[in-house]
């Protein structure tokens, strides 16, 4: 059974920094894409950044880019995010997801985790 868990949220200062992290398993890393994607409350679901250890690929979104970092670590089956300089903007729901391909198409990615919160206090 495919599953990933995310762990790490908090509350957190603006201009602090917070790592998720997105254990998985029932698969390997190596073949499949991870996706981390976040929701406010009365917003969509915004897509945060992408990764393809496959394809050593890793995307960002442009509200993102420069403070989040994606990494991995392959004996833990583990992926990352680091956020710094963490902005009020930044709160939410963070939700990491896998999938067969990298994409930035939410629909596309068919194993989600239950969601860690980020707060960001001003």
């Amino acid at each position: 059974q495919l599953e990933v868990v995310e762990s790490g949220g908090g509350l957190v200062q603006a201009g602090g920094s917070l790592r998720l992290s997105c254990a998985a398993s029932g698969f390997s890393l190596d073949y499949y894409a991870i996706g981390w994607f976040r929701q406010a409350p009365g917003k969509e679901r915004e897509g945060v950044a992408w990764y393809s250890k496959s394809d050593s690929i890793t995307n960002y979104a442009a509200s993102v880019k420069g403070r989040f970092t994606i990494s991995s670590d392959n004996a833990q089956n583990t992926v990352y995010l680091q956020m710094t300089n963490l902005k009020p903007e930044d709160t939410a729901v963070y939700y990491c997801a896998a999938g067969p391909a990298l994409t930035t198409d939410a629909d596309l990615y068919d194993t989600w985790g239950q969601g860690t919160q980020v707060t960001v206090s001003s």
